[in-house]
């Protein structure tokens, strides 16, 4: 069983940055996409970034420019950089990894609270 755990969260003001991590229990290998998902109090998770084996990043369009998608695979790591931070960006944030050996994986969760 792969564990995933995100660290990082917190209270930030607007405009502010956070840097969020996911550790995965193991070394992830092959075929991969490693992903950031959110969610907001009484809204569906949604997709914020992504980052393949390959190293194509992907964005939600309203954190492109803003957030950065990375990995460390000699550190089996995760993570999300944050910058210009908006109230809108306040939710609990998740890493999921998904393989072609197994998965889809699930973290518990990191809360990001952007508020004055």
């Amino acid at each position: 069983q792969v564990q995933l755990v995100e660290s990082g969260g917190g209270l930030v003001q607007p405009g502010g940055s956070l840097r969020l991590t996911c550790a995965v229990s193991r070394s992830f290998s092959g075929l991969y996409v490693m992903s950031w998902y959110r969610q907001a109090p009484g809204k569906q998770r949604e997709f914020v970034a992504a980052i393949t084996s390959g190293g194509i990043r992907n964005y939600k369009d309203s954190v492109e420019g803003r957030f950065t998608v990375s990995r460390d695979t000699a550190k089996n790591t995760l993570a999300l950089q944050m910058n210009s931070l908006v109230p809108e960006d306040t939710a609990i944030y998740f890493c999921k990894l998904a393989q072609s050996t197994g998965g889809p994986y699930w973290g518990q969760g990191t809360q990001v609270t952007v508020s004055s």
